[in-house]
């Protein structure tokens, strides 16, 4: 019978979930790429948009994995609201975070200690997951609505960025991706 309960404790270990909080895709895209590189090191990885978890799925992973994009500077609600709710299975189990930005594209910003958005998200919500990790965006105006266009040419003209919009930019560092997925899955 103990032989049986480290057995399934061992599968729940090796189950990760990944949840996203995108808006254009790129997230997503991250999220996808963390969960293949789980896969490769014998992990089994279950991605989902954040919204469509439940508490009752939580409960069901050794590790959490939430990847989220800012927009404007913020955070999106659906992640505030999520961590809130479900913040004590967050805290009790192992939980990874990383932020998505274009301000992480700058040296300074890059780190989940120097990234102003993940550090306002961190006291705002009083939370501190396992492991942190921050990775710049992708500038692609043709994708953005006109709005958005507008807004994201104006925020990247302020802080030196791309104008062109024709502009399309992956600053993701896909190395620090991977070396992020290795240590969700050593962890």
């Amino acid at each position: 019978m103990e032989h049986f309960a480290i057995v399934v404790v061992s599968i729940i270990m090796k189950n990760t979930l990944i949840l996203y909080s995108s808006v254009d895709g790129h997230t997503l895209k991250i999220c996808d790429t963390i969960a293949r590189h789980l896969e490769q090191q014998g992990h089994r990885a279950h991605l989902i948009a954040i919204e469509q978890a439940t508490t009752e799925m939580l409960i069901q992973y050794g590790k959490i994995v939430i990847g989220a994009s800012i927009r404007y500077g913020k955070h999106r609600k659906n992640l505030i609201e999520f961590i809130r709710s479900n913040k004590a299975i967050l805290d009790d189990k192992t939980c990874c975070f990383f932020s998505v930005n274009l301000v992480a594209r700058k040296a300074d910003k890059n780190t989940p200690e120097t990234n102003p958005y993940l550090q306002k998200l961190l006291q705002k919500l009083d939370w501190q997951p396992s492991l942190l990790s921050v990775f710049a965006g992708k500038v692609d105006y043709q994708k953005y609505a006109f709005f958005d266009r507008i807004m994201i040419q104006l925020i990247m003209w302020m802080t030196k960025g791309p104008t062109d919009i024709n502009s399309v930019i992956d600053y993701t560092d896909w190395q620090a991706v991977g070396t992020f997925s290795q240590q969700i899955a050593e962890h």
